[in-house]
Parts: structure tokens; C-alpha cells; sequence
């Protein structure tokens, strides 16, 4: 039955009811009204009011329920669906407000892995140019910066060294952030030895502290896997030395049931109320792309009794085809082992030319 017809009968059935008493009743209205007539009228007036709000607030619940569903659905966090109740078009409604929002988080789901994999290559192409052409430029400059100071007077000399520092410093920070765009660690030496490096590299840049704690006995990830991984760690570390003005940070990578979780712990003044930047909806995409899930919440308060810290989870499924880390994974290490040397000997090659 439509939704009109529903409103329509339920209204009918009301009116029929006080029609029947009035007729079939003993209550009758004199041509001067009295007072005890008037009073029973207004009495059946409110009576059918409200039986007529409670019929309709019965029958218009599921919408009111569906409201609150579109208020609060966020393509970021899916699978929260409203149930299927009612009657009618009222049912369909509902079913088709969750059929869009399928269709929705799929075509959400596959441009966002267009647009990171478009990042991901963009990030690849700068860093190689970063290190192919400007890390050789400044590679150059610097050997004939070392020429020149070994032929110019003694005064100059500490000048042009002074010059030459400032260049090899220079050439250590292209490096760096070439690293950051693309791990390359990541595909050679695997996704623990790239946190190791990461974290390491936050504590030699930024002073903070961190403490890491993984399992060494992990399943094995895709690639798409560890990278979203590496990634969701490298973005909440930058924003904790950016951010949060912690002193200490705890990242873990452990094992659960059925998956793999990583958890970074801060001490630091925590998110608060305010909207999720950039930052953390980038990180929610990006587990959105493998199935996984992601929550940030409030951490561990400082010793002062201050902050609060923020605790960033991610938990990665595994599929049921990736299997445990066995054979394959001793293999897969090993090819970015003998992969790493290779690279080595690459780099210690063009170094001696």
C-alpha cells in the first residue's frame, strides 16, 4: 500500500469513528450551545487529533529513522546502513537510499585507487629525477667545489669548505625527502625494515622519541597492503611531530586474529573536537582501498595530567590466498635482499666513477 493511501485511510478511519459517535451517540448541541456540550466537543476534537498524530507518527517513523541515516552517513566509514522497515514505498525508500550509498562507496572507493595510484607513480617520477638529476647536479658541484678549495689560497679555502657543507647538507635533504616520496626500502628490505628506517629517521630529524614493538612473525601482505601501511604510519608520525607537540610515541606492528594491526600511541595534546584535516581522511581512504579499518581516538594523557595523546589503530585483513609467512616469505626476503646488494653495488660503482 502507497504511502498516500495509508495517510489517506488512517485519517478516514478517525473521522469514521467521530461520525458514528455523533450519530449512533446520545450527545446532542442545542441551538444556544451550553457549556457541557462545548466541552464534550472539544474533548473529541483533541481526541481525534491524537489519535491522528499517534497514526501518523507510527507509520512515519521509518522516515524519520532514514533522516537521520542521510544526516549522519559518511562514505569514510561504511557498511552503516539503516534497516529496512515499514511498509510500501516507505521500504523502498530505504532500500534504495542503501542501494545508492552501495553504489556510491564502490565508485568512491574505485577513483580514490585511481587517484593514489596517480599519486603514487607522480611521487615515484619526482624522486627519481630528485635523485638522477638534481642529486648528480649537486654531486658535481661538489667535486668541483673540493677541486677548487684544494687550489685556492688558505683564506678562501675555509670559505669555499664552508660553501661545500652547505652543499653536501643540501644533497642530504633531497635525499631524504626522495625517500620519503618513494621507500625504497619498502620494496628491497620489506615493510618492517621500512618502519625501522622511517622511525629512525623521525627521531635523527625531529627529537622525538619512539618506541617500536613488531611482531617478527607477521603474515604475508601485498604490496598494496604494506604500502598502505607504511603510509598510514609515515602520515600519522608526521602529523604527531607536526601536531600534537608529543614528547614520546609508542608504534607497534602486531598480529591479531584474522588480520594485522598497526597502533601509534601519543603523548601529546590530543585531537580534540575539531574536523579530521587532510591528514587522517587521506589515511582513511587509503584503508578504505584494501578493506581495512581505521580509528583515531584519545591516547594516554602526559604525566602532568595534560593532552590526552591520540591512538591511531589500522587493522588490515588477510586474505584467505595470502597465506602465513613461510617459504615464500623467507624467498620474497631474500629477492629484496640480493635486490638491496645489487643496488649497493650499483650506487658504490657510480660513486666511483
Amino acid at each position: 500500500m502507497s504511502l498516500f493511501w495509508r495517510i489517506f485511510l488512517l485519517n478516514a478511519a478517525v473521522l469514521f469513528a467521530a461520525t458514528a459517535l455523533l450519530l449512533l451517540g446520545p450527545v446532542t448541541v442545542s441551538a444556544p450551545v451550553l457549556l457541557t456540550e462545548a466541552l464534550i466537543m472539544v474533548l473529541g476534537l483533541a481526541a481525534m487529533l491524537v489519535a491522528n498524530a499517534a497514526l501518523l507518527r507510527i507509520g512515519l517513523a521509518p522516515l524519520q529513522r532514514l533522516t537521520r541515516a542521510m544526516t549522519t552517513t559518511d562514505l569514510l566509514r561504511p557498511g552503516r546502513r539503516p534497516a529496512v522497515s515499514g511498509h510500501g514505498e516507505i521500504a523502498d525508500l530505504i532500500r534504495t537510499f542503501n542501494t545508492m550509498l552501495d553504489r556510491l562507496e564502490a565508485e568512491r572507493a574505485a577513483s580514490s585507487g585511481l587517484a593514489l595510484s596517480a599519486q603514487e607513480a607522480e611521487r615515484r617520477r619526482i624522486a627519481q629525477e630528485l635523485h638522477d638529476e638534481i642529486g648528480q647536479t649537486l654531486t658535481a658541484v661538489l667535486l668541483e667545489l673540493k677541486r677548487v678549495a684544494d687550489r685556492a689560497p688558505v683564506p678562501l679555502r675555509d670559505e669555499l669548505r664552508h660553501v661545500q657543507e652547505t652543499t653536501r647538507d643540501s644533497l642530504d635533504e633531497i635525499r631524504r625527502i626522495a625517500r620519503r616520496l618513494r621507500p625504497g626500502v619498502l620494496e628491497e628490505l620489506g615493510l618492517i625494515s621500512a618502519l625501522k628506517a622511517l622511525t629512525s629517521e623521525i627521531t635523527t630529524h625531529s627529537g622525538l622519541s619512539v618506541r617500536r614493538g613488531f611482531d617478527s612473525a607477521l603474515p604475508r601482505l601485498g604490496e598494496d597492503a604494506e604500502l598502505v601501511l607504511y603510509r598510514v604510519a609515515q602520515e600519522g608520525l608526521t602529523n604527531i611531530v607536526r601536531h600534537a607537540d608529543a614528547r614520546q610515541v609508542d608504534i607497534t606492528l602486531r598480529r591479531t586474529t584474522g588480520g594485522v594491526e598497526l597502533r601509534l600511541r601519543d603523548d601529546g595534546r590530543g585531537i580534540g573536537t575539531a574536523t579530521e584535516g587532510a591528514g587522517i581522511r587521506g589515511m582513511r581512504e587509503r584503508a578504505l582501498l584494501i578493506g581495512a579499518e581505521l580509528s583515531v581516538g584519545r591516547g594516554r594523557a602526559r604525566s602532568g595530567g595534560t593532552g590526552g595523546g591520540t591512538d591511531v589503530r589500522l587493522r588490515v585483513p588477510i586474505r584467505e590466498d595470502a597465506g602465513d609467512s613461510g617459504d615464500g616469505g623467507e624467498i620474497d626476503n631474500s629477492e629484496r635482499s640480493s635486490r638491496s646488494s645489487e643496488n649497493s653495488r650499483s650506487d658504490e660503482i657510480k660513486g666511483s666513477d
